[in-house]
């Protein structure tokens, strides 16, 4: 059985926010959606989250994003992919 956490919210937010306050970053986002564990491991070997038009690779001990599809379509430029707990807010 997998200890991988099973859902995270993720925020799209513009480059130049700064920070990891949780606070700050939802009211700079653009777009968030809360994903869950779809029980896979994405090409880049990371779990694989979806939900609400987004598919993630994320590395759940750094909860970096390694991969990211947005509706279908890599993540604009400009555009950063933050990584939050959705208990948290």
């Amino acid at each position: 059985m997998s200890t991988d956490p099973q859902r995270f919210e993720i925020l799209l937010v513009p480059e130049h926010v700064k920070g990891g306050d949780v606070t700050s970053l939802a009211a700079s986002a653009i777009r968030s959606a809360v994903v869950e564990a779809t029980g896979e491991r994405g090409s880049s070997g990371y779990p694989r989250y979806s939900g609400e038009g987004l598919v993630a690779d994320i590395d759940p001990t750094t909860r970096t994003v390694e991969a990211l599809l947005v509706d279908g379509v890599e993540l604009d430029y400009g555009l950063s992919a933050r990584v939050v707990d959705p208990a948290g807010r």
